[in-house]
Order: structure tokens, then sequence, then C-alpha cells
């Protein structure tokens, strides 16, 4: 592949990672961000506003993570006299320790396929 690159520039790989189902996107970086801002705050809205994403759109992709998980990954309380909140489960937990261990292995591979197109 080399002689196919020129010589005065550096090139990479670059992508990103996610896993789905029939149904659609399950989890990606943005689901795991959503996930870890949830576990962070307690809320699903204080969450997308810390990612400056609607309330309708963290509900909805909170929403899509639990109907195609075993167990659900987010729990929610509505109001009270200690107000309302989310909470990430543990199923939630794992699947950010999951999806973090699994995007680790795909940049190293990224990595390494760029350091082998430049040989």
């Amino acid at each position: 592949m080399k002689t196919l690159l020129l010589p005065t520039k550096t090139y990479r790989l670059n992508g990103r990672l996610w896993l789905e189902t029939e149904d659609g996107r399950f989890l990606g970086i943005g689901r795991l961000e959503l996930l870890e801002h949830i576990a962070a705050l307690g809320s699903i809205s204080k969450a997308a506003q810390a990612m400056g994403m609607s309330y309708k759109r963290a509900w909805d992709l909170v929403s899509s993570m639990n109907a195609q998980a075993a167990t659900p990954f987010v729990t929610t309380q509505t109001g009270g006299t200690r107000g309302g909140g989310a909470a990430v489960t543990a199923a939630g937990h794992e699947a950010i320790v999951a999806f973090q261990a699994l995007q680790a292995r795909f940049q190293a591979f990224m990595s390494a396929e760029t350091h082998r197109i430049q040989e």
C-alpha cells in the first residue's frame, strides 16, 4: 500500500466503533458517554444538558439501550419528596467497562494498522 501514498503526507486510519442489533445501534461512544454522565449526575436531564443534547434525545437513547439489553442499563424514579432521578444499573456499569475495553482493543488495532500501512 505504501506505493499508493504520498511520501510528504502522514496517513492514519480513523473510525468509530458501535455495537448494533437488527433494531439499530445498541452501544457506541456517545451512548457510553451518556451512561457515564447519568452515573455521575444521577439524572437523564442533567446528563443530556452536560452533553449539549435534548432531554428527548437522551431519553430515546436510554430507552433504546434498555430495550435491546437483557437487563436495563438505566432505571428511573419519578419525583417525590427527594425528586426524581436516574441510576445506571449493575448491568449498565458492566456495559461501560466492557465497551471501554472493546474500544481500547479497537484503538490498538487502528494504531497497529496505521503503522502497517506506513511500512
